[in-house]
């Protein structure tokens, strides 16, 4: 059965802002009184993101609660992009492990999708991982679980009927009745409004909890909120590409529409695919596809951001990877889902909340980036 976490309101506290980041930790109760609620986190009648009492935020105007930071799972299962082309038993228990680890340190949103791991060079569907981890972790104890899949929308498929035949496929392999949010994966060649009115009718018969879209660009993104309000469905989230070097969001209104409309940014590589841990260097670059993007060059000019980042993480005892987690989510509205590929990464990723940098190390950090580009992604202008 679908594992959904209750979307309930708690407290008064707004989720971390620039200005909640102004300050070095409180206790959280202590901000909560100290806090008043953020008049523009609402706009046009939109929700905003929630804090929960068990730090958690509402995806946009949905009743489904997530926890402040999530895991994806694209690794899981997949030989095309990460695991060196390879996916064996020692991959799957680190998964295994991961996904365990990620629960134990208080993590429970996970998302994926029906392309991560497809079939081939021996690839196992990351669904399929996620199903599997879910089921073996129930048969122990009792877990809340929030998952999060994607519709891949491929040229071949057309109108809302291709929307709803791919969520059952899906459900079928994670082996749940629905999910908590169900995403189309990027904007179609063609057929994008029938793939809404695919998402709304999903929601309408309760094959998911709350729906939203990935890679849309400003545009896309509030048609397709017009779209889905038509129906009374509200649009709860817009996954893209987001971290301290790939600020695109900021740059091309997706981040201020967001915000406007109440809708959550998903944010994925908020490390920047592993390269905001400061485990690589001009002298060891990445390998496999991600050396093509990540290279000597651009490692080297790289360089005075990570030693900075090194030392504001020391005055926390926190290391690069939960600095500059730490760092998305002090832009407010931003839920980063970073990938888990063992228990270590995991408990990592956790060392990113219950902390908060200062007003000024955010916009020190933020300067520090502006002549750094990350990742482009064509699709978001698409």
């Amino acid at each position: 059965m679908a594992l959904q976490v209750a979307g309930g309101v708690g407290c008064c506290c707004p989720p971390p802002l620039p200005g909640v980041c102004g300050q070095r930790w409180q206790p959280r109760a202590a901000l909560c009184r100290l806090l008043p609620r953020p008049n523009n986190a609402v706009a046009s009648g939109a929700a905003a993101v929630v804090e929960e009492d068990e730090g958690k935020v509402r995806l946009g105007g949905s009743g489904v609660a997530v926890t402040k930071l999530g895991i994806g799972a694209w690794s899981w299962g997949d030989t095309t992009y990460w695991n060196d082309s390879e996916w064996d038993d020692r991959r799957l228990k680190e998964a295994q492990e991961a996904f365990d680890a990620s629960i134990d340190n208080g993590m429970t949103f996970f998302d994926t999708a029906e392309v991560y791991g497809t079939a081939l060079m021996g690839a196992v569907n990351s669904e399929s991982l996620l199903g599997g981890f879910i089921k073996a972790r129930q048969q122990k104890e009792q877990i809340e679980v929030a998952v999060a899949t994607k519709f891949a929308a491929l040229p071949w498929r057309f109108g809302r009927g291709s929307v709803l035949s791919a969520l059952k496929k899906s459900l079928d392999r994670l082996g749940l009745s629905s999910v908590e949010l169900y995403q189309l994966h990027w904007p179609g060649i063609w057929g994008n409004e029938g793939y809404l009115d695919g998402l709304a009718d999903a929601y309408e018969q309760g094959l998911v909890k709350a729906v939203g879209v990935s890679n849309y660009n400003e545009k896309r993104l509030r048609d397709a909120h017009a779209r889905l309000k038509k129906r009374g469905v509200p649009l709860a989230a817009n996954q893209v590409n987001y971290s301290l070097i790939y600020r695109t969001p900021e740059l091309n209104g997706v981040k201020a529409a967001c915000d406007e409309l109440g809708i959550t940014l998903i944010a994925y590589s908020p490390i920047a695919q592993g390269v905001l841990t400061g485990k690589y260097t001009p002298e060891r670059p990445p390998t496999g596809p991600r050396a093509n993007t990540y290279t000597p060059e651009f490692l080297t000019k790289l360089q005075p951001l990570m030693n900075r980042i090194k030392e504001i993480g020391a005055s926390y005892g926190k290391n690069p990877t939960q600095v500059s987690l730490n760092w998305l989510t002090c832009q407010g509205n931003v839920v980063p889902i970073p990938g888990a590929k063992n228990a270590s990464q995991a408990k990592e990723f956790a060392g990113a909340l219950g902390w908060t940098l200062t007003n000024d190390e955010v916009e020190e950090l933020r300067t520090l980036t502006r002549e750094i580009k990350g990742i482009k992604m064509p699709i978001e202008e698409a």
